[in-house]
């Protein structure tokens, strides 16, 4: 990589630090005041895993008023409603860098309104994402599987279908559906059952592709869960991803509150 003395006349520059909640990796750019472009091209160029920097997607962090604002894209360089994992990196880059104080609550606003952030004493981040709930069932198909599936919207469009083992399942390729289900688009959760409230889960997410982890989406999860074992709220459940666990708790209002880990690790200048 060239030194920044020496990016050739017209290169696009773009600091940024690099950052996974169970490694759900985004590339988080501070932009208080909405000056970068960061068009579908250059996100698209930044996310990829062999020529660019490699993640799911860009958060940027801009100043609306008196909150932060979540401007997220997916690694296609599509714009999201939200997203539960990047909400936590987004809030932890918030703290580290200065921008707000890590002890109590904070609100950050998104495409799907403002969600409220706490910082919690063990060191992981919480969120609450709003009201969450199971809809009709709906028809996917995978290139090994068709079946039925739960829709779910939790911000963004989600489908949620429980089967037998998730090992034989190819996610490389991405999921077939009535247009008329999903207009903008769906991410796609497999779930196989480990305890009563305890799932395994593996994603496909629209404008990606399969990652380690999705927060949106274990919130789905556990949407569709409650819808089909009615249990009293608030109920607890626990989402294993690839990328770790995931605790999903539905409140008395039917709020899903996402926990887990977010970590920052790399700092670093793409050079376009």
């Amino acid at each position: 990589m060239n030194s920044p003395d020496r990016v050739p006349p017209g290169a696009v520059v773009v600091p940024f630090v690099k950052g996974h909640g169970t490694e759900n990796d985004f590339l988080v750019v501070d932009d208080p005041g909405g000056t970068t472009e960061l068009g579908p091209d250059l996100i698209s160029a930044m996310c990829d895993r062999h020529a660019g920097v490699g993640a799911d997607g860009v958060l940027a962090v801009v100043r609306t008023g008196d909150r932060w604002f979540m401007d997220y894209r997916n690694a296609d360089g599509s714009p999201a409603e939200t997203c539960g994992n990047g909400i936590r990196v987004f809030a932890r880059y918030l703290a580290d860098s200065g921008h707000v104080d890590a002890n109590g609550r904070l609100e950050v606003d998104t495409r799907d309104g403002v969600k409220q952030v706490t910082y919690c004493p063990d060191g992981e981040i919480s969120v609450d994402m709003g009201v969450v709930e199971a809809a009709d069932e709906v028809r996917i198909a995978l290139r090994d599987l068709k079946t039925s599936a739960t829709r779910v919207d939790s911000g963004n469009p989600h489908a949620v279908a429980f089967v037998a083992d998730l090992a034989s399942v190819d996610l490389s390729v991405a999921p077939m559906f009535d247009p008329a289900d999903f207009p903008d688009g769906v991410n796609v959760e497999l779930v196989v059952r480990r305890g009563p409230h305890h799932v395994q889960m593996r994603v496909h997410e629209r404008g990606v592709g399969e990652t380690r982890s999705c927060g949106t989406g274990a919130c789905a999860v556990a949407a569709a869960l409650h819808a089909g074992d009615a249990s009293p709220l608030p109920a607890e459940y626990l989402v294993d991803v690839p990328g770790g666990r995931l605790t999903v708790t539905l409140d008395e209002a039917g709020h899903a509150h996402l926990k887990g880990p977010a970590a920052l690790t790399v700092t670093g200048t793409y050079f376009g």
